[in-house]
């Protein structure tokens, strides 16, 4: 599905109040790793609480041991002090790099902000080598977007 399609799909999921935040969380998980080909895994981690760590949230794929990420370690950890997109083509190239399965080849990770603070991302796992472009970055921009505005 063309990710135009998708955009239509994250704003009814995150706009349905009868479902809780984590329901719905849960629902994009499965959209995204549903109808974009080599999303393997989709996930969402928060900073837990004051703490310098993230906290795994809903996600799709296989089960991680992966539920707290001190802040600096792995991609996700640096992502949460750089506060930027990070994307990696191969994760075996990176030497801060968690592997959370030994089929991940490629990750990308793109941070939620709430009122101007990073307070989690969005996290996607690939099996394919290489596979995301700039349309991926600015399809997870916009769910973080979107995703912000309930949290």
């Amino acid at each position: 599905m063309p990710f135009e399609n998708l955009k239509p799909k994250v704003e009814t999921i995150v706009s349905n109040t009868k479902k809780t935040v984590d329901e719905r969380l849960f629902e994009i998980c499965e959209l995204l790793e549903k109808h974009v080909e080599y999303y393997n895994w989709v996930g969402f981690y928060f900073r837990n609480g004051q703490k310098e760590e993230l906290k795994l949230g809903p996600y799709v794929g296989e089960p991680t041991d992966h539920t707290i990420i001190p802040f600096g370690k792995g991609i996700c950890g640096q992502v949460a002090l750089s506060n930027q997109n990070f994307v990696v083509p191969d994760v075996s190239a990176q030497d801060n790099y968690i592997a959370c399965s030994i089929t991940v080849n490629a990750e990308i990770v793109v941070p939620i902000f709430v009122n101007g603070q990073n307070i989690g991302q969005i996290d996607i796992d690939s099996n394919t080598p290489d596979p995301f472009t700039a349309e991926d970055e600015r399809l997870l921009e916009f769910v973080c977007e979107k995703v912000s505005s309930i949290l």
